[in-house]
């Protein structure tokens, strides 16, 4: 069953579509930023000028420094490389190598062959293909567990900005859904791509969250290009302040989250009534990190996991999170709902 307004649901119940898609309308945009220009759909495929390296303390080993080496290559696509596995190969970045988005810590994971062969808290590193129109980028790290930063993913834009970008004599490849398609959760949340439009191809985006905290609701809308992606990348992760505070006490006895690298400067932790650290990137008085943070390194980071190339279209982003967003982009695979421009 289809609806008008937000067409296949490929995910989740109509019914349950329809109710979200009534909370969102209702919803008023914080910050327009429609009126801008898109990244260009037709242009030759680009890689880095030269290699590029960024150090970090590890994002779920704290006390570790962790490094990741951007590199032109040849490959088509976004591809890891474990430069501490000798006998590992390099793999795509692509929702076939989806393992998990995690449980505690939500995040995308990516693994291929051995187990031992993955990498942790992709997002805020394959964002970039997208943020950035990089088609074909080499990620060498040193373990499975990035780095992180204290400005979201910027430090990661200005690296990439220092390499500078190369041409190749390959044109670039651009996808669109070929109907409407949505991925509905439980709880109210849902992730709608539209086609693009065949006369101006484009990628625009509008997302809005509704949180229980201070952060409350916001929502933003801008066509994706480097100024406005530039923008949003220093949107750092968020957390309830409840969140933090297990993390810190009952975490400790959690391997998977004792030895997380998140601080209060790192991080935005949010009670219910206040932050407990001085929020970003203000619009008319308002913090919209929260939604530029989702906005920006979330939607696109799934957006990066169609591997053959980059998305055009509209994505409409509600309450929604890793798990909703790499469930679609593999129902598109699984229904053949992909089309090339």
């Amino acid at each position: 069953m289809s609806d008008d307004r937000f067409g296949r649901v490929l995910v989740g119940h109509i019914e349950e579509a329809r109710k979200a898609y009534d909370a969102w309308e209702k919803q008023p945009v914080d910050w327009d930023l429609s009126n801008g220009e898109a990244l260009p759909v037709s242009r030759k495929q680009r890689t880095l000028a030269g290699p590029v390296t960024v150090k970090g303390p590890g994002t779920f080993f704290g006390r570790s420094v962790r490094t990741v080496t951007f590199e032109p290559t040849d490959m088509e696509g976004w591809w890891f490389e474990r430069a501490d596995l000798e006998d590992a190969l390099p793999f795509a970045v692509s929702a076939r190598n989806v393992w998990t988005t995690g449980d505690i810590v939500s995040n995308i994971v990516l693994r291929a062959g051995p187990p031992h062969n993955y990498v942790r808290m992709v997002e805020h590193m394959i964002a970039l293909k997208i943020g950035m129109g990089l088609d074909n980028v080499l990620l060498k790290i040193d373990s499975g567990d990035p780095p992180l930063f204290a400005r979201g993913s910027l430090d990661l834009v200005e690296a990439l900005e220092s390499a500078g970008v190369r041409e190749t004599d390959r044109a670039a490849r651009f996808f669109t859904v070929k109907e409407p398609v949505t991925a509905v959760s439980a709880h109210g949340g849902f992730v709608t791509l539209l086609p693009c439009d065949a006369r101006k191809p484009a990628l625009r985006v509008d997302c809005a969250v509704d949180f229980k905290t201070a952060i409350g609701k916001q929502r933003i809308r801008f066509p994706v290009n480097a100024g406005h992606f530039r923008y949003g990348a220093e949107a750092r992760t968020n957390t309830s302040a409840a969140k933090m505070l297990y993390c810190k006490t009952i975490g400790r006895v959690i391997a998977d989250i004792r030895n997380l690298g998140y601080t209060m400067d790192n991080i935005l932790v949010a009670g219910r009534h206040g932050y407990y650290n001085e929020p970003k990137l203000m619009h008319d008085g308002k913090s919209l990190e929260a939604a530029w943070h989702r906005a920006a390194l979330d939607l696109l980071a799934a957006l990066a996991l169609i591997e053959e190339g980059q998305f055009a279209g509209d994505v409409i982003s509600y309450k929604a999170g890793h798990g909703l967003d790499v469930t679609l982009i593999k129902r598109l695979y699984r229904n053949n709902l992909l089309r090339e421009l």
